[in-house]
């Protein structure tokens, strides 16, 4: 069984999983979505998302026992339905993209997100009162994390639109997060399979980066009791601004 073994990618995958492990643990949930646009940036974005499939799984095992009890039921009905739906949608889409395809369609997602919460944070901003419960909008939106995540593991931004007008408490909004991309995770391992992104390749290099997966969630449960979120967004925010860039850059051929 291959491995992989471009030094460039296993700089940019240590970091990216332990990033990710830290937002499955609670911590600035935008961390997350560095993953996949961080490996792209050394191997096709597809096999990022492969690779990244059972590292992600693994951590939502110790996600649960973290926050275990925590979520919101009734937010989970309103979006678990629709994201199970995004995954249809994603693996039919999947299948049909080119590798530049993958890599504009993740960039675009962070840039998007970034531009996003930075306008949200911007100075003078006077916060809305929380939204109220939706079922139609928690419907979409879990639909439309369903179909990102599916193709990059890029769900956080989609599901953050609907989640974070609500101001549910920190623990409830990081349990109910964390329930929901188990869910989604776990049932991306049939599609995934026929889509042949589980070769013994990817397999045996999620299998060398499994070890970060509860070293991240155990840092990302220590800083989410104990600092600030404002620091550490500034530098995923820097992290998500170049690799989106350059995500972008290289899906228009540029």
């Amino acid at each position: 069984m291959p491995i992989i073994t471009d030094p460039l990618f296993w700089a940019l995958a240590i970091p990216a999983f332990l990033l990710s492990g830290i937002s499955k643990g609670g911590f600035a949930s935008g961390a997350g979505n560095a993953a996949v646009p961080l490996m792209a940036l050394a191997i096709p974005a597809p096999q990022a998302a492969g690779i990244a499939l059972p590292v992600l799984c693994a951590m939502d095992i110790a996600g649960l026992r973290a926050w275990w009890g925590k979520w919101s039921v009734q937010e989970l009905r309103a979006i678990l339905p629709g994201g199970l739906l995004g995954i249809a949608l994603g693996t039919a889409v999947f299948g049909l993209m080119s590798d530049q395809a993958v890599k504009l369609m993740v960039g675009l997602i962070a840039l998007v997100f970034l531009a996003r919460s930075l306008w949200q944070a911007r100075p003078g901003r006077v916060a809305p009162p929380p939204a109220p419960s939706s079922p139609r909008r928690g419907g979409f939106w879990g639909a439309v994390s369903g179909l990102t995540s599916t193709i990059a593991h890029a769900g956080g931004p989609p599901l953050a639109v609907y989640l974070y007008p609500l101001r549910l408490d920190r623990a409830t909004l990081a349990a109910t997060t964390v329930v929901f991309f188990a869910v989604l995770n776990y049932a991306k391992l049939v599609p995934y399979f026929f889509l042949g992104q589980l070769s013994a390749t990817n397999l045996l290099t999620s299998l060398l980066l499994l070890p970060l997966a509860p070293v991240g969630i155990w840092m990302g449960v220590w800083l989410a009791k104990r600092m600030s979120d404002q620091w550490f967004y500034r530098v995923i925010y820097v992290m998500l601004g170049v690799t989106g860039t350059k995500l972008v850059w290289d899906g228009l051929g540029l």
